[in-house]
């Protein structure tokens, strides 16, 4: 980065001869303009123009075409300022409104010669002028036609945005019919079953109620959604945790172990609760908390869901649910039932356990099969390979009689006593014994779904290129969505549903263009349920349970890539948290480490936002003002004597203020801010009598920082210890500096300027005139 030059252009030769810029500019200058409002008073255009009027005779203003490309060849400095003499680092301010630097008290020339309002001539130096109201006449009409358009009905676009089914649904073509179908029933095959696993062995509910979660909360994702591709159903890790809910209830008498219809009902409080507290986050625009919890924190909780399934599933795989169940250890942590399979390993039940096994092999077989084939044979992703070992398992026990002979099946599907879809509202108060038993852990299932859903549409990102067009994800509104899908849900006692990466990739792969995949696959498993439902009663098991461990197999296997990354960055602190949310989930339960995770979590993104960032800088070697950090490049910049120069790089609030005194003590007695306080002192005193702080990047101030701000400058003026500012950003922040008395406890408007090397040289010229 080199020093800006202080001469003009075309002056640098100093005989006045036209250099190749000059010239590529006149080439482009066009006839004479009126009307655009532009008006130059540099030399730069003055010489420009004469020169052009001398050898090319045209005269006139330039037009705006020229005006930008003078600004390109210019190559100005990195600030965002046509003439830089901050001589530090800082990012240039994202302020659109800029227009000039406000020149000496009084003064009514702007910092780069142009002339400014009256009301900004009283502002000190250094000061950015936002221009709220500029005149029409001063804006070129190219401009305004830039950022002026028409719009003719909002209502409609309102209407569109926050309900996307009315803006897909213009754009549906009949070529979209085909791959949204064929998607449809892929997913279907093969998510339709597992809905049957995650609602009979992990919730603990009629299987029915995994259906309805492919029924309801797809169609309503449809209309509501705003990622056209994600596909909404029940998931391991919120069917786990109703289950859990499940299991409580039963532990506190509140509801029998077999009493489906009781069961239903605290599924459906669950999935409305989760439901509940992700639409109120929505309407409360709390979509910004996808981003607090780390991804060590989800990888470590995520693998613990894993392993605490596989080994739940191990129980029924073996044939020793009722043993489990008479030991009591089915509602135990993972480690007991670890070491009660071990114990009682040899008197599983053999068929089962072939079954078992058998069905886990062959669909782990076809699942690794597939991602080696798909490269070469996409086609071979429409196999339904879940979908036929369900199907031939329930021939088999069916034909073999294995019922008989001690395999337990699926039975008669329990519909409760209100018959198919029957509408049950969930907050009612007889249903309060429910609500406070569900609501910790409907908390997490909400949680974990949105995070699992807003991971899932990122992913996907603006789906299909040939698809639908204008639709973007958005984190307020996809929490709406999936809230609403769940409150309806939970009216009629389905599992929670939310976004998953895996199916909704599977249905992205096999052909969906647009939502309409998740409306067909609600209207496919409406039809299974009002039709196949007396089908399925031989089915085994054992099959649902050796699918729900290929799942949990699917969620652990990710947790190696993560570790080995994390152990090659040295991130211990990482890993650390990984461990210890899974150990705590494995040996307790899921609510501790879930709290333990959160807990972690919240506390480091509160002492990296409260870690004061302030810098000391000092003047590069071998440059008249330029500095940069003193504690990154020591070799290549000296301090200043006299003057400590800090510079804030980050807004300045109640939680990054509160140390920002004993980090200003530590660059006054070491001159670093990583030096320990127990060591003597290695700075002079008379080293700290100008403080000079560069705020460019405060761009903003709330009251506890003003106050924590003005407290120091009061100190540092009993002192006598003189203070600078430099290069604020705004206005706002010079009026908080001027409401709280920090503008008179420095010294006035004089003590305001617009760089460090002048703060400096105003600094000397006040010691020397003391001296005098």
């Amino acid at each position: 980065m080199s020093e800006t030059s202080s001469l003009l252009p075309g002056e640098s030769d100093g005989l006045g001869r036209r250099t190749l810029r000059d010239r590529i500019v006149d080439a482009f200058r066009s006839s004479p303009q009126t009307g655009l409002g532009i008006s130059t008073n540099s030399s730069h255009d003055n010489h420009t123009a004469q020169d052009n009027q001398a050898g090319t005779g045209v005269t006139g203003e330039p037009d705006l075409r020229t005006r930008l490309l003078e600004s390109y060849l210019q190559a100005g400095p990195a600030c965002g300022e046509r003439r830089c003499s901050h001589g530090t680092f800082s990012p240039q301010v994202e302020d659109a409104g800029r227009q000039s630097y406000v020149g000496e008290s009084g003064d009514a020339s702007g910092y780069n010669g142009h002339e400014v309002s009256e009301g900004a001539a009283g502002r000190p130096r250094g000061v950015v002028d936002h221009p709220e109201s500029v005149p029409d006449s001063e804006t070129p009409s190219q401009m305004k036609s830039s950022f002026t358009f028409p719009i003719t009905d909002t209502n409609k676009q309102y209407i569109s945005y926050y309900i996307p089914f009315f803006n897909w649904i213009q754009q549906y073509h009949w070529s979209f019919l085909r791959g949204d179908l064929m998607a449809a029933l892929t997913v279907a095959s093969i998510y339709i079953p597992m809905a049957l696993s995650l609602a009979s062995n992990l919730a603990h509910a009629p299987p029915i109620s995994g259906l309805y979660s492919f029924v309801i909360h797809p169609m309503i994702y449809a209309i509501l959604g705003s990622c056209p591709l994600l596909v909404v159903g029940p998931e391991a890790a919120g069917s786990l945790l109703t289950g859990a809910i499940v299991k409580a209830s039963v532990m506190q008498g509140i509801s029998g172990e077999d009493d489906l219809t009781e069961t239903a009902l605290i599924v459906g409080v669950a999935t409305a609760m989760s439901g509940g507290m992700i639409l109120i986050a929505g309407l409360t625009r709390l979509g910004f908390l996808d981003n607090v919890l780390s991804r060590p924190f989800l990888r470590g909780f995520i693998t613990a869901i894993g392993f605490v399934i596989f080994v739940d599933q191990l129980i029924p795989e073996l044939g020793l649910a009722e043993h489990a169940k008479e030991i009591g250890v089915s509602h135990g942590t993972s480690v007991e039932k670890l070491i009660f399979i071990i114990r009682y390993a040899r008197e599983c039940h053999g068929l089962t356990a072939i079954v078992s096994i058998v069905s886990f092999s062959v669909i782990m077989v076809f699942r690794t099969l597939k991602k080696m084939l798909v490269p070469r044979i996409p086609q071979v992703i429409y196999f339904p390979d879940r979908f036929l070992v369900v199907a031939l398992s329930a021939v088999l026990a069916w034909h073999l009689d294995w019922e008989s002979k001690g395999l337990e099946i699926l039975g008669p599907t329990e519909v409760g006593s209100g018959g198919l879809f029957a509408f049950n509202w969930p907050f009612q108060l007889a249903h309060m014994k429910h609500v406070r038993t569900a609501l910790s852990k409907s908390f997490i299932i909400a949680l974990l779904g949105f995070f699992e859903s807003s991971v899932a549409a990122k992913g996907l990102g603006e789906g299909n290129s040939n698809g639908i067009k204008g639709m973007y994800m958005s984190a307020n509104r996809e929490m709406v969505a999936l809230g609403f899908a769940n409150v309806v849900g939970g009216c009629f006692s389905a599992l929670p549903a939310f976004g998953g990466y895996g199916r909704s990739k599977l249905s992205s792969q096999t052909g969906a263009r647009s939502p309409m995949a998740s409306v067909f696959l609600s209207i496919i498993t409406f039809t299974c349920v009002m039709v196949l439902l007396p089908y399925l009663y031989y089915l085994p098991k054992a099959v649902l349970s050796s699918m729900i461990s290929v799942v949990a197999f699917t969620l652990v296997e990710e947790c190696p890539h993560d570790l080995l990354f994390f152990i090659r960055l040295r991130g211990w602190s990482e890993i650390v948290l990984m461990l210890l949310i899974f150990t705590t989930t494995i040996f307790y339960s899921l609510e501790l480490g879930m709290a333990i995770g959160m807990g972690l979590s919240v506390i480091i993104l509160i002492r990296h936002a409260t870690h004061p960032r302030i810098q000391i800088l000092g003047k590069v070697l071998g440059t008249a003002a330029r500095f940069d950090n003193a504690e990154l490049h020591p070799e290549n910049v000296e301090l200043i004597e006299g003057a400590l120069i800090v510079k804030i790089p980050e807004p300045l609030t109640f939680a990054n203020t509160g140390d920002l005194k004993n980090r200003l003590r530590r660059l006054e007695l070491y001159g670093s801010s990583h030096a320990h306080p127990s060591l003597p002192r290695m700075r002079a005193p008379e080293h700290n009598k100008n403080i000079i702080f560069d705020v460019h990047g405060v761009t903003s101030i709330d009251g506890s920082g003003t106050q924590v701000l003005s407290e120091i400058v009061h100190a540092y003026a009993e002192e006598r210890v003189r203070v600078f500012f430099c290069r604020l950003p705004n206005r706002e922040v010079f009026r908080m500096f001027e409401r709280s008395g920090i503008v008179e406890e420095c010294g006035g408007l004089t003590h305001f300027v617009p760089s460090v090397d002048e703060a400096l040289r105003l600094a000397e010229s006040e010691n020397q005139t003391q001296e005098i």
